[in-house]
């Protein structure tokens, strides 16, 4: 760690004294020809600490601060010191958190925009889907078609309907929408499963049924 081109002020592992003014132990210390003094001696001690760990604010506060320090502690193990912050003015700590908040204020009404523009994205599409589904399924009540829609299309949900061919609104991929919710809603497969029925095997006993189903929606309209 290269702290040649900075003020460096140690956080002591021992307790250390001023060698001027005897103040003690100390927090921080700055040496001076190899003596420990307090950071009034030092004429640092109208500066304020700020940790480590946010990397904005500390690149902020740096630039504002017309004098600043890198504090540091020895590591025993690792046997060297780390950063753990610096020493800015107050004033140059303000302006910092003052842009930081401008930024993350700026942020957070990105992100209420973004949500926005999914939301409505999520609305036409799952219109779009549930319309699909009516073309292929006239016979699926309304309310059932918009529910498997918008089951099948929730954002992050992983389900048919945000693969590619569900956006895309293949006519597999609406299928397999379609069926997945017969399954569960209109066969005793989740029962099967709840039993200990392989699922394999469950399936196979639901399949006629949800043929039968299908069937019916494909050639029935409104019933």
């Amino acid at each position: 760690m290269n702290l040649v081109a900075h003020l460096v002020v140690v956080e002591p592992l021992q307790r250390r004294h001023c060698a001027d003014c005897r103040q003690g132990p100390l927090p921080l210390l700055i040496l001076e020809f190899n003596a420990p003094r307090c950071l009034d001696c030092a004429d640092l001690g109208h500066l304020l600490f700020l940790p480590r760990g946010d990397t904005a604010l500390t690149r902020r506060a740096r630039e504002a601060s017309s004098l600043w320090a890198v504090v540091v502690r020895w590591h025993k193990r690792r046997k060297r010191y780390e950063r753990q912050g610096l020493l800015v003015e107050e004033a140059a700590l303000a302006v910092a958190e003052s842009a930081c908040l401008a930024d993350a204020e700026a942020r957070e009404r990105r992100r209420a925009r973004d949500a926005v523009r999914r939301a409505a994205e999520d609305v036409r599409f799952t219109a779009a889907f549930a319309a699909a589904i009516a073309a292929l399924f006239p016979g699926c009540p309304p309310e059932r078609a918009r529910t498997v829609a918008a089951h099948a299309s929730a954002r992050g949900s992983g389900r048919v309907g945000r693969s590619a061919s569900g956006r895309a609104l293949d006519e597999a991929a609406v299928t397999a929408a379609v069926r997945a919710s017969v399954r569960h809603v209109d066969t005793p497969y989740d029962a099967l499963l709840m039993a200990g029925t392989p699922r394999n095997e469950a399936r196979a006993r639901v399949a006629e049924t949800i043929e039968g189903v299908l069937r019916g929606w494909r050639t029935a309209a409104g019933g």
